[in-house]
């Protein structure tokens, strides 16, 4: 018997794990490029989340059809993939079909839902790509999706609807090969979708029904391994990120701003509220709000990192829907980038952030920071709850705090709340005189 199967399997499955422990060690250390963050409390409310938004998919049900066709494909990557422990295995020690001796009928049934789950998947990803291409839904070819985002996503369900179709011609051709006796192919029966193509094969050679077996068995083992390490690559990096993702979200109230402790306890001292001064000082006073992704915090990056694209938060966005340039999608995108270009940077060797760009200016205008109405229709409308609101809050805040550089009528408003405590410009004194007014006319 050959061990040159195995060898080269083995090969493959070590340049797997190298590239992919690679890439992991990347993102991570990109991700940490981020401001050090603690949140970990109320860790019920945190596996509630991850549950019911990451694992139920909660948020993507507010479109229903969507909704669905994305649920096949989750439930089927999540399901599928334990046949792949089969194959792996399989591949390792030069066996065919390892588990079904000893599972028996349980293995008919479990493969009948592989099957079921690949064709739904199947569908699904043929859908998704006629709603890209075809129907060209405007969140799909809006003009921050264009280039490499838009082919990855075609690339990624591409590569979903050729696996499938590999797992079904492989169990077709294993099917008449077990019917014919041929070694060590092991008859399972009562394959209802793969059984439906094995007629197809009837009239080929064993010799070459054999070939197609094994093409097709390496194709989709070395296609699960290949789409493994893309996924890194890809904006599908939320398959895994999401759960990570849904479980540091921000638990406050939505349209509760974070304040800066320093600035608040300066206010604090002025109106004479008692403050905390046991903490010591710090070295140096930091900078007002981001400029770049190091003024961010680490979850900010993560969030960036587990953007799905879908442009569901712009869709919903107030400012892009009347024509601003605003669009939350590619404030998650232009964060990311930014966290790969100092990277990418770091590891040949580069000046990393001290590379004479920087996320505000270079990737992400005034014009579209100014545009944000803070209304969080973007982080509700976020399928994994990513807050791209808290992103464009700290840059706007680096904007007025440290270059001054807001619109002229918001430092008059500014102002006035700082001396008037309302944005316009009258005594305190005098805020109610509109109630005396609206009362005298009720009266007359």
């Amino acid at each position: 018997m050959s061990f040159l199967p195995q060898l080269l399997f083995l090969i493959i499955l070590a340049i797997t794990g190298f590239f992919l422990i690679k890439r992991v060690k990347f993102l991570r250390r990109n991700i940490l490029l981020g401001k050090a963050e603690t949140r970990n409390d109320q860790p019920g409310k945190r596996w509630k989340a991850m549950i019911r938004v990451a694992f139920g998919q909660q948020k993507m049900f507010k479109r229903i059809i969507p909704a669905l066709l994305h649920l096949c494909v989750y439930v089927g990557f999540m399901v599928i993939n334990l046949e792949v422990l089969e194959f792996v295995i399989d591949g390792m020690v030069g066996t065919h079909r390892i588990f079904a001796p000893f599972l028996g009928a349980a293995y008919s049934i479990a493969m009948n839902i592989f099957e079921f789950l690949a064709v739904a998947v199947l569908v699904s990803c043929v859908i998704f790509l006629i709603r890209r291409n075809i129907v060209k839904l405007p969140r799909f070819i809006n003009p921050d999706i264009k280039g490499w985002p838009a082919l990855d996503a075609n690339i990624i369900l591409i590569m979903e609807v050729v696996l499938m179709i590999a797992i079904l011609k492989m169990n077709a051709a294993d099917q008449v090969l077990a019917s014919r006796g041929v070694d060590p192919y092991i008859p399972v029966g009562g394959l209802f979708f793969s059984g439906l193509l094995a007629p197809l094969f009837e009239s080929f050679s064993s010799e070459f029904l054999i070939f197609t077996e094994r093409v097709a068995w390496w194709f989709h083992i070395i296609g699960i391994l290949a789409f493994g390490v893309y996924v890194t690559y890809s904006k599908h990096l939320h398959i895994f990120l999401a759960f990570p993702n849904t479980w540091y979200s921000n638990l406050k109230p939505k349209g509760e701003m974070s304040t800066m402790p320093a600035v608040t306890n300066e206010v604090n001292m002025m109106l004479g509220i008692p403050v905390d001064t046991s903490a010591d000082p710090p070295a140096e006073i930091g900078r007002f709000g981001a400029k770049d992704i190091n003024d961010l915090s680490w979850i900010n990056v993560m969030n960036a990192f587990s953007c799905t694209e879908c442009g569901r938060c712009t869709a919903e966005c107030p400012a892009n829907i009347t024509g601003k340039k605003l669009s939350p999608r590619k404030i998650m995108m232009d964060v990311r980038d930014r966290a790969e270009e100092v990277g990418r940077s770091l590891d040949t060797g580069g000046k990393g952030l001290d590379d004479g760009k920087s996320l505000l200016g270079d990737y992400i205008t005034k014009e579209e920071l100014n545009a944000c109405t803070s209304c969080n229709a973007c982080v509700e409308a976020c399928p994994v709850n990513i807050d791209p609101l808290v992103i464009i809050l700290e840059m706007r805040r680096y904007v007025a705090m440290e270059e001054s550089g807001t619109p002229a009528q918001w430092n008059a408003m500014f102002q006035n709340m700082e001396t008037s405590f309302a944005p316009w410009k009258f005594s305190p004194s005098d805020r109610f005189n509109w109630a005396e007014k609206v009362k005298d006319e009720e009266m007359e």
